[in-house]
């Protein structure tokens, strides 16, 4: 087949409206359009209704309504989009493997199909054990029904080599943008000054830290405040009390902020950034801080040092995470170091520039295959 077509399955659809891999197809897509690729997206749309399509950028969008909302929308949205694509002629590239066992469809029918296989869903403990055998199901399914398996870390993909040999699997993280500026008036409304503030981005959930960091920053008086970002429900999630509870009178909740240009400035404007995820591969809000030139605090574990480098300061517990601010929230010179080291490792491994072009080489390799 000598077109170069790109058929996307996995994501809510573009242009990003939700996550990391919305974002990646979103970049990927367009990147490949200027490139001469013909790219189908397909994007899931609320409501009920007869598949239509449109075209964005350059980018043919697939829309299917679905009625129902939450993880069984996304299951029924999934599991349309592999059987309406099973019908298409191209190169298929699955971004995640939730649902890694429709693709049986393809495999079935001869379509070569490349699955970006996330992070170790299964081992995340806010998963019920239903959950957990789902994923765990899907991730070996995803294995077996994909032509070839992308990692975005490296001990992502020596977890897959427990699974399939290891020539199946190519490592390609995922990718951010440079950031020089951003607009410093977006503080004032939570009375924040320029590196007078460090910030937490992510979701609330026991394996990302949130208690052990907040606890350690509010152990003494700092004469700085911390920034946690993300949807809190205090009413009816005991750890989110826990961690409101814990945080002392320096420590902001401004819940989950949507807007790009306040999230970028905190970003942007922060003294550190605290990264305190325990799993998964190589994080998108990671590699975002990174891209912005932050200094990054980061929990000890393999997949966070792969990704922030030497530059970065780690900790493995709550008293390892209060020595920290004790040593680095007056350290002007440690600080430029770590500054000056995050962006150059994301110039080195983590621009849009280096990954996609990486992606279209590898699924280049794989487009000759294509029936």
């Amino acid at each position: 087949m000598s077109q170069k077509k790109l058929i996307i399955l996995g994501t809510r659809g573009v242009p990003a409206q939700h996550g990391g891999f919305e974002t990646f197809a979103e970049k990927l897509s367009v990147y490949l359009v200027a490139q001469g690729w013909e790219v189908v997206v397909y994007c899931q749309e609320d409501g009920a209704g007869p598949v239509f399509e449109s075209v964005w950028e350059g980018v043919k969008r697939v829309h299917i309504p679905v009625a129902r909302e939450g993880s069984a929308g996304s299951v029924i949205f999934d599991w349309h989009a592999a059987w309406h694509a099973s019908k298409q002629t191209g190169l298929i590239l699955t971004l995640g493997y939730n649902t890694a066992i429709f693709n049986i469809i393809q495999r079935v029918k001869g379509q070569v199909n490349v699955i970006n296989m996330d992070g170790i869903e299964w081992k995340r403990d806010k998963w019920s054990g239903v959950a957990k055998a789902w994923f765990w199901l899907n991730e070996r399914a995803g294995c077996y029904v994909g032509n070839h398996l992308v990692a975005d870390h490296p001990a992502i993909k020596a977890h897959l080599a427990t699974r399939v040999r290891e020539s199946k699997i190519t490592t390609i993280p995922y990718g951010g943008d440079e950031v020089t500026t951003a607009d410093v008036s977006k503080l004032e409304k939570y009375g924040l000054q320029p590196g007078q503030f460090s910030v937490i981005i992510a979701r609330p959930e026991p394996e990302n830290s949130f208690l052990e960091m907040v606890t350690a920053f509010s152990a003494k008086p700092r004469a700085h405040k911390l920034v946690v970002l993300g949807k809190f429900d205090a009413e009816n999630n005991a750890y989110h009390r826990a961690v409101i509870k814990a945080g002392g009178p320096d420590v902001i909740f401004p819940g989950a902020i949507y807007d790009k240009a306040v999230v970028g400035a905190l970003r942007f404007y922060s003294r550190f950034y605290l990264h305190g995820h325990t799993v998964g591969g190589t994080n998108p809000s990671l590699v975002e801080a990174m891209g912005a030139g932050c200094a990054v605090i980061a929990h000890d574990n393999q997949f966070n040092r792969w990704v922030a480098g030497k530059s970065a300061a780690y900790f493995k517990n709550q008293q390892e995470c209060e020595a920290l601010f004790d040593q680095l929230l007056n350290d002007d010179g440690k600080l430029q170091l770590m500054k000056n080291g995050s962006a150059s490792r994301f110039h080195e491994r983590f621009t849009w520039t280096r990954v996609l072009g990486e992606y279209e080489e590898m699924l280049m390799s794989w487009q000759s295959r294509v029936k």
